[in-house]
């Protein structure tokens, strides 16, 4: 991206449009996922690896799995709640700040974990090892103007 250039804004109708298209890719990558142990669906562009977060729905209570990129720091795990750069943040993160307890698979393997946002020195300081992992984020922060959230799963 050229120093000082901006993306425009995704428009109403590439929001719909882009949530549609997110929530069928996640529910065929999902499906994958499990089918193989993560062999299919375990990585994404760029190399960046994939989990899968069971959060509980913040209306129906009912369980939500989501695949998503994340970065190991320690024994944590760290997302980021991008939804691509639209201006709202995904339902998964609405879902972890009702209800913090969550789940998550890699490969074949399932762990209880707690999320919680990062705060802005934690963001600042994970936010170029997230951009060097896939560095689609940093496009995705700079197409709006929403403060784009990390999140940081930890062991229960």
């Amino acid at each position: 991206m050229p120093s000082g250039w901006r993306m425009r804004p995704f428009t109403k109708r590439e929001e719909w449009i882009g949530s549609a298209a997110i929530k069928l890719m996640s529910g065929l990558n999902t499906w994958l996922y499990r089918v193989s142990g993560g062999w299919l669906g375990g990585t994404w562009l760029q190399g960046a690896p994939i989990l899968l977060l069971t959060t509980r729905g913040r209306k129906s209570g009912e369980p939500r799995t989501t695949p998503l990129l994340y970065l190991r720091d320690g024994n944590d795990l760290v997302l980021v709640a991008s939804k691509g750069g639209m201006s709202h943040h995904p339902l998964w993160f609405r879902n972890l700040e009702a209800s913090p307890e969550v789940e998550v698979e890699i490969g074949a393997a399932r762990k209880a974990m707690r999320a919680r946002r990062a705060s802005e020195q934690e963001k600042a300081a994970l936010w170029p090892r997230l951009v060097s992992m896939y560095s689609d984020f940093a496009i995705y922060q700079a197409r709006t103007a929403r403060n784009i959230p990390v999140v940081i799963l930890s062991a229960r």
